[in-house]
């Protein structure tokens, strides 16, 4: 693919490609748009391991589509796995097959028609030109799926982390920063653990939240914010229905496969690398310590290795683009060196040394690993204290991230699970926790029309709002920045303020967290647009009827874009005197309000 190019482009030259490396064209088709294998119960074995086995060559095309493909010889049409999109044929008696988005496109006369039918969703229906007769789905797809063996390819090759079972040596690593300290240098507050985490925790799944948010942009902030701020989900926003990922969990995957590719062009499958696969991409302490010894566990077929994403304090700002730098070429190093798992870990905090923002690393890694070819031959694993809520999850995801591991949370619920309501023991309040996480996950990836994580993995389906052009083409290139902002040193500078506040010996924080106030206002918490001040002015101007606290309700809102919260609030009017116009020829208030239509507010007019 090449940059600015459209989906379909892409996704053109992909089957293309495909079908010149020797693939049936139908295959081709079913390798980039696969049916829903993951959650099928029903589906026969065979064809779910076709499907399996070529899951870890490519990631599979994802959102509405009506396909419709030829070679030449063979013309053909599928539906996405969610059959989001309309399909309608008629075939006639003079064996004529009419294929659109609707049925009588065009005028056949009812008696001629032989059959009519729809395309079905993750279904294909064939026509091969040479045998002169129309394949269906059944007969083509266990025709491909029975070809070769693909299920003893899967058993031999497969391996689930799951599955490998866990040494007696694999206790969490305790680390020797205190908790508090390791927190307040990730940024947690109060707020994370009481709206965020301890829900969770408890009922498997996200706390229910009011829409809207008053608080300033991250980059306007005067706290100091995790860099996840600065990426707003995209969302289909023109023609693609929503997913809903409760209803049609059948359609929606978390699995994920860790570790090197096989290579997509070698169609007689010489000598194809292992895979690592996992049901869902957050691990916990145990598929950490797994990963960590993955060599012994799978004679040396798999070998990870760590990427310390920390480095000393006194380097200070200047210090994060030298450490990127280093970081890229030691992953190229490990990956030469015949390691093909990478750990982005930040777990070697302490006092003296400060973690470059694991989105930041994680993303210069990716994008390097790219640009040198080298990403297809191993897996990126995202070990870090700064992710906590689902959003977080999400970005790293965005960025390439195969799975990660919130150390600092889990180990923040461990050190909580006594006092969550409900009994709950910590392991059942760390499986909440991932459970949570999953759900939020479905949740997100459906705004997008897109249901499966490896489909989401690396799409960098976020805009950033405030960071500059020149830090976004170097580490996050490809995502849309409309405003330019601010750059990775005042990125570094953010975490290191961070660093300081924690391992610093503010009275406020030696013994309890930040206050927090995003989500409720706080005396010393984040702005918000309205305050306890505002409201009171409001109500008391509307109950007493008086035109003076109004104004002063007033000038408190109008104020606000010399609070920098808003983008639009460092805009001004200009205002040019001598183009004023008298009053007598604005037409009144009385006039104006005659043609209101109630309908019209919400239409924007």
């Amino acid at each position: 693919s090449f940059a600015g190019q459209s989906d379909t482009a892409t996704f053109d030259n992909c089957l293309e490609l495909l079908t010149m490396a020797g693939y049936p064209i139908s295959q081709a088709v079913m390798m980039m748009i696969p049916e829903p294998w993951e959650q099928h119960t029903t589906m026969d074995e065979r064809r779910k391991a076709f499907y399996e086995y070529h899951a870890a060559m490519l990631e599979p095309w994802d959102g509405p589509a009506s396909i419709v493909f030829t070679d030449g010889r063979q013309i053909g049409a599928t539906l996405d796995r969610n059959g989001l999109r309309p399909s309608r044929y008629i075939i006639t008696d003079d064996d004529m097959v009419i294929m659109g988005s609707e049925t009588g496109v065009l005028p056949i006369p009812e008696s001629k028609i032989v059959r009519k039918w729809r395309l079905q969703p993750g279904k294909m229906f064939l026509i091969d030109l040479e045998q002169g007769r129309m394949i269906n789905d059944e007969e083509l797809k266990s025709g491909l799926a029975n070809s070769k063996p693909y299920k003893q390819w899967i058993d031999n090759l497969r391996v689930k982390l799951d599955d490998i079972e866990p040494n007696a040596s694999d206790a969490p690593q305790s680390d020797a920063a205190d908790l508090l300290d390791r927190q307040q240098a990730f940024g947690m507050t109060q707020e994370d653990i009481k709206f965020l985490l301890a829900p969770m925790a408890s009922a498997g799944e996200e706390a229910i939240g009011s829409m809207g948010n008053d608080s300033p942009l991250a980059v306007l902030s005067d706290k100091n914010k995790p860099l996840y701020n600065y990426f707003k989900q995209l969302f289909a926003q023109v023609t693609n229905p929503p997913i809903d990922p409760i209803r049609e969990a059948i359609v929606m995957s978390l699995v994920s496969f860790i570790g090197p590719k096989p290579n997509l062009l070698d169609i007689n499958q010489v000598n194809p690398p292992m895979r690592l696969e996992v049901s869902q991409p957050v691990l916990d302490f145990q598929d950490m310590a797994k990963l960590r010894t993955i060599a012994e566990r799978t004679q040396g077929k798999f070998r990870s290795h760590t990427l310390d994403i920390t480095y000393p304090v006194a380097w200070g700002r200047e210090g994060v683009e030298a450490k990127l730098a280093s970081l890229c070429a030691e992953a190229v190093d490990a990956i030469k060196g015949g390691h093909n798992i990478l750990i982005i870990s930040d777990r070697g905090v302490n006092a003296t040394q400060v973690a470059i923002p694991a989105l930041l690393a994680l993303s210069a890694i990716h994008q390097h690993l790219v640009t040198e070819g080298l990403r297809t031959t191993a897996g990126l694993v995202v070990e870090t204290g700064t992710a906590r809520e689902v959003h977080h999850f999400a970005v790293l995801a965005g960025y390439g991230a195969e799975a990660v591991h919130p150390y600092l949370a889990m180990e923040t619920l461990v050190a909580l699970h006594k006092e969550l309501p409900g009994d709950l023991s910590a392991d059942k309040a760390l499986y909440n926790y991932v459970k949570a996480i999953g759900k939020g996950l479905s949740k997100i990836m459906s705004k997008m029309g897109v249901s499966t994580y490896m489909s989401y993995c690396g799409a960098q389906l976020f805009e950033a709002i405030g960071i500059n052009t020149e830090t976004i083409n170097k580490y996050f290139t490809g995502t849309s920045s409309r405003v330019g902002g601010i750059g990775v040193f005042e990125i570094a500078e953010e975490a290191l303020r961070m660093h300081t506040a924690a391992f610093g010996d503010d009275p406020l924080l030696a013994t309890m967290l930040d206050a927090g106030g995003e989500y409720a206002w706080r005396a010393r918490g984040e702005e918000h647009m309205w305050t306890p001040d505002a409201i009171a002015k409001l109500q008391h101007s509307t109950r007493a009827n008086n035109f003076s606290t109004y104004k002063e309700y007033a000038q408190i809102i109008n104020d606000q874009s010399k609070r920098h919260m808003t983008l639009r609030g460092l805009f001004e009017f200009k205002i040019d005197p001598s183009k004023a116009i008298p009053l007598e020829q604005v037409e009144p208030a009385a006039e104006i309000v005659k043609r209101f239509a109630t309908g019209a507010m919400s239409l924007g007019s």
